[in-house]
């Protein structure tokens, strides 16, 4: 903990809360200690806020605009490729099955999100955001390039027959501060092309998207 502190330049009031930032549900449980499910909950919120800022000050074009790359910037994808320049899944406290099997991206994107979480509680918004000036505008230009597969996807549609495609939340799983998406792309509202997964809505529909530009099955 105190070398992942030392290399994000975080000098803490409160060490304990950085830890409990990186316990995964699967340690907590082992160990009968507190998991970082409502850390996470605040640092998702106070990313998307410093991200809204960012992006507004950039004088982009318009709300649609800003709003479609502010997904992009905080979808779990980008917030797995800001925790890796930090190394930040060498650092994260998991049960012993998990630890056999690795971390996982969600386990990962959800540290992060926590770590930000114990920031502001700790240090309160400023350092915050000198902290996502540290570890995420830096990195924001790797991000830029995720593919936006929803659009992608409306390219073949429209490329092809002119057949029209729709998004379907199928199911939500889990409490509300960490609720688990499913949803369906379906062509013409009847044939289902892809489904994903995903901590909201827009991001189980861009894995629903991805998953149906990944099988091809665009003339079903």
């Amino acid at each position: 903990m105190n070398e992942l502190l030392k290399q994000i330049k975080i000098q803490p009031k409160n060490k304990k809360i950085y830890d409990i930032a990186l316990t995964h549900s699967s340690y907590a449980n082992e160990h009968q200690t507190e998991k970082n499910e409502k850390l996470e909950f605040l640092g998702d919120a106070v990313i998307e806020l410093l991200m809204s800022e960012y992006l507004y000050k950039l004088n982009l074009a318009d709300e649609g605009e800003l709003t479609k790359s502010r997904a992009q910037a905080v979808c779990e994808e980008a917030l797995v490729i800001y925790a890796e320049k930090i190394n930040l899944k060498k650092y994260l406290k998991l049960g012993k099955g998990e630890q056999i099997k690795g971390a996982n991206e969600s386990m990962i994107a959800d540290a992060f999100e926590a770590l930000f979480g114990a920031t502001f509680l700790d240090l309160g918004f400023l350092e915050a955001q000198k902290l996502f000036k540290r570890i995420v505008i830096p990195y924001l230009k790797h991000v830029w390039v995720i593919k936006d597969y929803k659009s992608t996807l409306q390219e073949f549609i429209q490329g092809g027959d002119k057949r029209n495609i729709s998004y379907h939340i199928i199911s939500q799983k889990g409490p509300s501060h960490h609720r688990i998406f499913e949803a369906a792309v379906k062509l013409d509202h009847q044939i289902i092309l892809g489904t994903g997964v995903g901590k909201t809505k827009k991001e189980a529909e861009q894995n629903a998207a991805k998953d149906a530009l990944e099988k091809g099955n665009f003339h079903a």
